[in-house]
C-alpha cells in the first residue's frame, strides 16, 4: 500500500476535521441566519429575505454534516458506537433541531395566518440555536473526558446524563459556538442582501466576531489553569490493531497544551481563529461583506482545528477510566478499510466542492427586498 498504517489513521484524522470544518462553515451560514431571524428583519419582506438566502442552498449545504457522520462510521466505528450512543439525547435535539429547519422553511408561507407564520418563525429559530449550542457542548465534554468504559469484550458502556453534559465549562464552549456561527451567518447575509437587512447583519456580525474572541479568550485560559488533559504513557505502537484497552492514560496540568508546544505550526489555528474574528469584524465595519465572509470562515476553521489539535492523539477521552480512552491509533478500521476509503475520497471530495462551487456561482448576486416585493421567482 501507499501509506503504513499509522499514516493512514493519521490521514482520516485529518479528513475528519476537514470535513467538520466544511460543516460548520458551510452548514454555519444556515445556522447563522437561523440565529438571526428574530433580530435583523423588521417587515415580513425582510423575513422573506433571509429565508430565501438560505432556502436555495441548505440542503447541499447539510452534505458536510452527512459526510462527517459517514467518516465516523467508516473510518472510526468504535467512535461512532461510543459518541453516537452516549451522547443519543444530545445527538436527537441536534437532529430534531435540523429537521425543524426544513419543515418550517417549507411549512411557514402555507398558511396566509400571522399566527401561523409566527409559530413557524420560532421553530426556524430554534433551529439554529439548538444545534449551535449541542455542537459546542460536545465540544467541551470532549475536552473534560466524558463517563464511560469497556468492558473486556470491548462492549461500551456510558455512565452519564444529559444534565451532566450541561456543565459550566461545556456551556461556555457552547456560548463559543454560537458566536462563531452568528458570525457566519451575519457574514453570509451581509454578502447577500443589500439596505436595511444588510446593515443590521452587519452589526451584528461584527459584535459576534468580537464576543468570538473573548470567548475564546475566557475558554483557553479555563483550558491552560483549570483543567487536566491526558497523556497516553510509554511508547505508542500506531500501526497496532485497534483496541483502546491496550495503553496507559494518565491526566495531567496542561497536557491539552502539549500539541501547540511541541508542533509549532499548529499554532497556526489559534492564530487564524482571533485574526479571523477580528478582521472580520473590521472588514464589516467597513461595508467588505465578502471579505469578512472569507475571514468569517477562517475562523471558524481556526476554532474547531484549535479543539482538534488540543485533544490530538485522542478522540474520545474517558473521565472514569481514562485508560479506556479513544484514540487516532486504537478507534480506527483496518488498514484496507482505511486504504479503499482514501481513494473513494480522493476521487468524489473534488466532485462536491466543484458541484458546491458552481451552485454558489449560478446562485450568486443579493436576495433583494425589491425583488421581494415584485414577485420575482423566490420559493419562500
Amino acid at each position: 500500500m501507499l501509506f503504513d498504517y499509522g499514516t493512514l489513521r493519521i490521514i482520516w484524522w485529518a479528513l475528519l476535521g476537514v470535513l467538520l470544518i466544511g460543516f460548520a462553515i458551510m452548514d454555519g451560514f444556515d445556522l447563522g441566519v437561523a440565529m438571526l431571524y428574530p433580530f435583523v428583519p423588521r417587515s415580513e419582506t425582510q423575513r422573506r429575505v433571509l429565508l430565501n438566502v438560505i432556502g436555495p442552498v441548505w440542503e447541499g449545504n447539510q452534505v458536510w454534516f452527512i459526510l462527517g457522520g459517514g467518516a465516523i462510521f467508516a473510518a472510526w466505528p468504535l467512535l461512532y458506537a461510543a459518541s453516537f450512543s452516549g451522547f443519543y439525547l444530545a445527538m436527537m435535539l441536534v437532529l430534531i433541531g435540523l429537521i425543524l429547519r426544513p419543515v418550517a422553511l417549507t411549512f411557514r408561507g402555507k398558511i396566509d395566518s400571522a399566527a401561523w407564520r409566527r409559530s413557524w418563525d420560532v421553530a426556524f429559530f430554534v433551529s439554529g440555536v439548538v444545534p449551535s449550542l449541542v455542537f459546542g457542548v460536545a465540544f467541551g465534554n470532549l475536552l473534560l473526558g466524558t463517563p464511560f468504559h469497556f468492558d473486556n469484550s470491548l462492549q461500551f458502556e456510558y455512565e452519564g446524563d444529559l444534565r451532566g453534559l450541561l456543565n459550566p465549562f461545556a456551556l461556555l464552549c457552547g456560548a463559543v459556538s454560537i458566536a462563531m456561527l452568528t458570525m457566519q451567518g451575519a457574514s453570509f447575509l451581509a454578502s447577500k442582501s443589500d439596505g436595511e437587512v444588510a446593515r443590521r447583519a452587519t452589526w451584528f456580525g461584527a459584535c459576534a466576531a468580537l464576543i468570538l474572541a473573548l470567548l475564546l479568550s475566557i475558554a483557553g485560559a479555563w483550558v491552560a489553569l483549570r483543567i487536566d488533559g491526558f497523556v497516553v504513557h510509554g511508547d505508542i505502537d500506531m500501526a497496532a490493531p485497534s483496541n483502546p484497552l491496550w495503553k496507559s492514560v494518565g491526566r495531567e496540568a496542561g497536557a491539552w497544551l502539549n500539541t501547540f508546544r511541541h508542533a509549532p505550526l499548529s499554532l497556526l489555528a489559534p492564530l487564524f481563529a482571533y485574526l479571523g474574528a477580528f478582521g472580520a469584524a473590521i472588514a464589516l465595519a467597513k461595508g467588505a461583506a465578502r471579505i469578512a465572509l472569507i475571514l468569517s470562515s477562517a475562523s471558524v476553521a481556526g476554532v474547531i482545528a484549535t479543539a482538534g489539535f488540543s485533544l490530538f492523539p485522542f478522540l474520545l477521552p474517558s473521565s472514569t477510566h481514562p485508560d479506556h480512552s479513544l484514540t487516532v491509533w486504537d478507534a480506527s478500521s483496518s488498514q484496507t478499510t482505511l486504504a479503499l476509503m482514501l481513494v473513494a475520497t480522493l476521487f468524489f471530495l473534488p466532485i462536491v466542492l466543484a458541484y458546491t462551487s458552481w451552485v454558489f456561482h449560478v446562485l450568486r448576486g443579493p436576495v433583494t427586498e425589491a425583488g421581494i416585493e415584485r414577485g420575482d421567482d423566490y420559493h419562500y
